[in-house]
């Protein structure tokens, strides 16, 4: 019987150093990595176990190391990107987008880059409009492109082990405000499969579709669901690709109802594209119309009473949730 809890962060350092000491290959590049353990002090201490060979500490320069990275993958290594913040994405989308999804399809599959870009998304943090993005629906859209984000500590150390291990590019979204969260994390060396949705928590009435930091929200809005007679079953994709549609079709075949619930803006976002996998594959079904809430479409204010009302809340949800099952 495993007990053991870890922090968000603990976890996925742990991931980290358990992969670097599996494989030489794999080395972390980034700002602030080595002696600051990146500005959330989750690489904390890395750097004395693995040196400045392997903890890599960078110049302001996203797409230089960034591009750093996907060469060092083409040519054999498995480089880990840190980049810092995710609206920092916009630096380097040429690297990732253009070279690293791309290389195995123009090579005719002589060439990868096993590569993994950490970063971050979530607002609330009153970081202002160019540090508290989501943007993970941006590379979502990319073939060629993995995209992970998990929402607990035993997600986070299982899916970072398998973006590492990945013969793929894989970007890697970790929700800035969930690293203090706490959660049981196995001792034993375990990975997580890409493209498996996990059911967080079993219900009859509503299927809540949730990811990264909204599970979290999602399952406060379920309990309070519970509350006034409503079963909510939340399902988190933990991958947005892969995407495993046939685990959300067949949750909202069951409940006959669906909420999506994301952190990004809610336009041309990845609400969107899941509500149209759930109103395509359980169409017969359903007894209401797929519902989505994703952040407001403004750029996310300092004010932190204007930043706490841009993204779904527990209380919000839970409304949303509520007026679906016909409940007054």
């Amino acid at each position: 019987m495993n007990d053991r809890e870890l922090t968000f962060a603990e976890a996925i350092r742990e991931a980290l150093a358990e992969e670097m000491r599996r494989d030489p290959r794999v080395f972390i590049i980034g700002e602030d990595v080595a002696e600051a353990g990146t500005p959330f002090k989750v690489l904390a201490g890395l750097v004395e176990e693995f040196g400045k060979d392997r903890v890599i500490d960078t110049p302001i320069s996203e797409q230089g190391f960034a591009g750093l990275g996907v060469g060092a993958a083409m040519t054999g290594m498995r480089p880990v990107v840190d980049l810092m913040f995710g609206d920092f994405l916009t630096l380097a989308l040429d690297q990732i987008v253009n070279q690293a999804a791309k290389v195995r399809y123009m090579s005719g599959g002589k060439l990868k880059a096993p590569i993994v870009f950490r970063t971050t998304l979530g607002a609330t943090r009153r970081s202002a409009a160019q540090h508290s993005q989501s943007l993970h629906a941006w590379v979502s859209h990319i073939p060629g492109l993995e995209v992970a984000l998990p929402s607990t500590p035993y997600d986070a150390k299982g899916l970072l082990k398998t973006a590492i291990r990945d013969e793929n590019p894989v970007v890697f979204f970790e929700d800035k405000m969930m690293y203090k969260l706490k959660g049981p994390v196995p001792t034993d060396d375990y990975t997580i499969p890409f493209g498996v949705a996990d059911v967080k928590r079993a219900g009859t009435d509503i299927t809540i579709v949730a990811t990264s930091s909204m599970v979290q929200v999602a399952l406060g809005a379920a309990k309070r669901l519970d509350e006034i007679g409503v079963s909510a079953e939340v399902i988190d994709p933990r991958t947005t690709f892969p995407l495993d549609k046939p685990a959300l079709i067949e949750s909202a075949k069951k409940t006959s109802r669906a909420l999506v619930v994301d952190e990004g803006y809610e336009r041309y976002g990845v609400t969107a594209e899941i509500a149209s996998v759930i109103a395509d594959g359980a169409f017969y079904y359903l007894d209401a119309p797929v519902k989505r809430m994703g952040a407001l479409d403004v750029p996310v204010p300092f004010s932190p009473v204007l930043e706490d009302l841009t993204v779904p809340t527990e209380q919000s949800v839970f409304e949303m949730a509520k007026m679906l099952c016909g409940k007054t």
